[in-house]
């Protein structure tokens, strides 16, 4: 006999097929439907963890932002010690192709979308984005300390930096057309560094 999945298990464990089920279909072809047959299990299980989809939409917008908090990057950082490689990782780790997509762009700018008609979806992306900035906020604390970069806004500084780095998959998605990601990604990270470079 099958054993019984843990119930916050068996949760997350749909959340990460409806992530999947967005990719594929869309946010608007995304049913339970779909996401049960992806699963092999039936329908009612899903309705008898969510309910309904709008709040498998919410679930899913607090899964994306687990997904987007940087944890590898924070520990790869404190175990460097040296502030001016520090530094230089960080920037490299930002603007890196494989740090910019942690989020499929699909299920990005759908929940983008839907942060324009649901506020609760929106809270949540707000919160996301602002533990990043909050977060590259206490890293640039460390370089002014130490002399790295120059004495500036640093919550401006780190708006200025969330915004260049979803930039970058706005311009991989929208303009970059046949060009590397890394060519842009370089400009970027170059624009960044001479902005904040003592």
């Amino acid at each position: 006999m099958q054993k019984r999945k843990n119930p916050e298990f068996r949760k997350l464990e749909i959340l990460e097929h409806f992530y999947e089920v967005v990719i594929q279909e869309g946010i608007e072809g995304a049913s339970m439907a779909k996401i049960a047959a992806s699963m092999k299990i039936n329908t009612s299980l899903i309705f008898h963890y969510f309910q309904n989809k709008e709040n498998l939409l919410i679930e899913l917008a607090g899964y994306i932002q687990k997904k987007y908090d940087p944890r590898h990057v924070r520990e790869k950082l404190r175990k460097i010690k040296d502030p001016e490689r520090r530094f230089d990782v960080l920037l490299d780790i930002l603007f890196s192709e494989t740090d910019v997509t942690t989020l499929h762009p699909r299920v990005f700018y759908a929940f983008y979308y839907l942060s324009y008609r649901s506020p609760k979806i929106r809270e949540r992306l707000i919160l996301m984005f602002e533990k990043h900035r909050d977060w590259i906020i206490k890293e640039l604390e460390i370089f002014l300390e130490e002399g790295i970069i120059k004495d500036i806004d640093l919550e401006l500084a780190a708006d200025f930096i969330v915004s260049n780095f979803e930039g970058l998959s706005f311009h991989s998605e929208f303009l970059a057309r046949d060009k590397p990601f890394d060519l842009f990604g370089k400009f970027s990270k170059k624009m960044t560094r001479d902005y904040l470079k003592a």
